[in-house]
């Protein structure tokens, strides 16, 4: 068996739920997802969605082609279901494997483009996952409309230069069910998380998206641990995606006082960081 192309991509974690004012923002992190197109058939685990045969259909509907013969392995670090944009990684990291088997040329807007459309067919998404896919693509956080083009999408970008990490507190599975409704009751508290991305206060907006959602998806456990931590000396603590995993973000100096919080109310926990330039391959 040959390996025809690898390639991967990263998690993200939420600044702005686009299901609240149907505009979003992620950012990503240093949660890898790779993916190896080979020349034989592979048994896929774990696909629950039937993802990478919609990026199979998606990448003949735009004309391109497939190998042969071919199969998928896939390894990675992103834990599934819980708002870290494992599909967006996933499909990102598929398709640029395609991209390089098949010599496609894509750039990297069309390959985001290739991977919301996959992850609509397949119904992993609600959103459409436009800015989950950009952060699983490109460093930094990108504001974007989900209802455009992926080229035309970004309403505004940045990097955060900070000395950062991020504890992700993983809470078992999604049990609330998504309610579009309810995200849109709360418009007020995503109107102001959208505010503080507009004046680059990035950290603000995690904490007060986390409020919205929380509330959306009547998540008190959520508020209670987000206001522990930063009692605590984190400057940010939201859910992530629609839950249930929660992000935290603190400076490396005030980590041990987090850490041990953490250990001490037993939470399941990774610790990583963003992403940066010197990460990223489009192939």
């Amino acid at each position: 068996m040959n390996i025809l192309a690898e390639a991967e991509s990263n998690a993200a974690i939420s600044i702005l739920h686009a299901l609240g004012l149907d505009k979003g923002c992620s950012i990503g992190i240093n949660l890898k997802a790779k993916v190896k197109l080979v020349s034989e058939p592979q048994e896929i685990k774990n696909d629950f969605h039937q993802l990478f045969q919609s990026i199979e259909m998606v990448w003949k509907e735009n004309g391109f082609p497939l190998p042969d013969e071919y199969g998928w392995q896939i390894s990675s670090e992103i834990p599934i279901g819980q708002g870290l944009k494992s599909s967006s990684a996933i499909s990102c990291a598929a398709i640029k494997a395609l991209n390089q088997a098949t010599w496609a040329g894509l750039n990297e807007s069309e390959i985001v483009d290739i991977a919301v459309s996959s992850q609509r067919k397949c119904g992993c998404t609600i959103t459409g996952s436009m800015d989950d896919t950009w952060a699983s693509m490109s460093s930094g956080w990108k504001l974007v409309d989900p209802k455009k083009s992926a080229l035309e999408s970004i309403i505004s970008e940045g990097k955060i230069e900070d000395e950062i990490i991020i504890f992700l507190i993983l809470r078992g599975s999604r049990s609330n069910i998504i309610e579009i409704n309810n995200f849109k009751e709360h418009s007020r508290i995503f109107e102001r998380a959208l505010d503080s991305i507009l004046n680059d206060s990035i950290f603000q907006a995690i904490s007060t998206n986390g409020m919205a959602v929380a509330a959306a998806t009547e998540d008190d456990e959520a508020v209670r641990i987000c206001n522990k931590l930063i009692a605590n000396g984190a400057i940010a603590a939201g859910i992530t995606g629609s839950g249930p995993a929660i992000s935290v973000v603190s400076f490396i100096q005030d980590s041990e006082t987090i850490r041990k919080v953490l250990y001490n109310s037993g939470y399941e926990t990774i610790e990583t960081n963003f992403i940066d330039n010197n990460s990223l391959e489009l192939i």
